[in-house]
């Protein structure tokens, strides 16, 4: 069952750089594996915001790539702790939180174990351990300390941010969910429509029952024309949670939010944390 919910692109540990779509060319460096983005491996591309690369120690015995973004000339007053999917590694999907980065939120998203160049295998109780420890991470950082802390977590990640968030809940001041599904053996009978998928799935987390448990602010996002996760797993969410909580509609393809609805979206989450 790993492998069917969690699918990696790994990085070799000694790979020095990566294309993607053709024109994208992403050098790395150093022990850290710090990203240099470039356009046809010639000029550097700039953003508005500095990219850090770090190594961190997980629960799950592995050592796991993150990255910090953090705005150039906004002081950030708020921390998201990013969940990504569960596909691809950083370099794929940071730029589904960044847009985020550009209203002046700052951004500690990591690599599960097995994806990118974090180490170890692709399991479901690593990740979760993975998440655990990203969130201690954040809040024993320093430079973290004078900010909101909330965690964010996309697709496959609200799933999975949810039960971390429920677990840490007093470590950080709020959640949000984009896409995400209700609980791996809901999602499994969505995508193979057989009552045989759903049963050959073991459930050792799910989302919808921990929900049930987190006493912070919650704000779920959902595509009402999501083809990937139905937008009535949002409501099972929804349901579930307790106040003060928000049901945020949107239109869009799969965890298109933050690049469709930047401000929304930031409106919504600094007022949920009071920030």
């Amino acid at each position: 069952m790993n492998k069917t919910f969690l699918k990696p692109q790994k990085m070799a540990s000694d790979s020095k750089s990566i294309t993607i779509r053709d024109s994208m060319v992403t050098y790395f460096s150093g022990d850290n594996f710090q990203p240099t983005f470039t356009k046809f491996g010639k000029d550097t591309l700039h953003y508005s915001f500095t990219v850090k690369s770090i190594i961190f120690d997980s629960k799950s015995g592995n050592k796991l790539n993150a990255w910090i973004l953090t705005p150039k000339k906004i002081i950030p007053k708020i921390t998201l702790i990013h969940f990504h999917g569960n596909g691809g590694m950083l370099l794929s999907q940071f730029k589904a939180i960044s847009p985020l980065v550009e209203q002046g939120f700052q951004v500690f998203m990591f690599d599960y174990s097995g994806f990118g160049f974090s180490e170890g295998e692709a399991k479901r109780n690593y990740v979760l351990e993975d998440g655990l420890s990203a969130i201690d991470y954040v809040k024993s950082d320093p430079q973290f300390a004078n900010t909101k802390i909330v965690v964010y977590g996309q697709s496959f990640g609200g799933h999975l941010a949810t039960v971390a968030a429920t677990i840490k809940q007093n470590d950080i001041d709020g959640l949000v969910t984009e896409g995400a599904f209700s609980s791996h053996d809901d999602i499994a009978g969505e995508s193979f429509w057989t009552i045989m998928a759903r049963l050959s799935v073991r459930e050792i987390y799910a989302a919808k029952k921990y929900i049930k448990n987190f006493k912070k602010p919650v704000l779920i996002i959902h595509s009402t024309e999501d083809k990937i996760i139905p937008f009535k797993m949002a409501k099972k969410l929804y349901k579930n949670a307790n106040q003060p909580k928000e049901l945020y509609e949107i239109k869009g393809s799969h965890i298109l939010g933050p690049n469709l609805y930047p401000k929304q979206i930031t409106e919504k989450i600094s007022k949920m944390v009071k920030a």
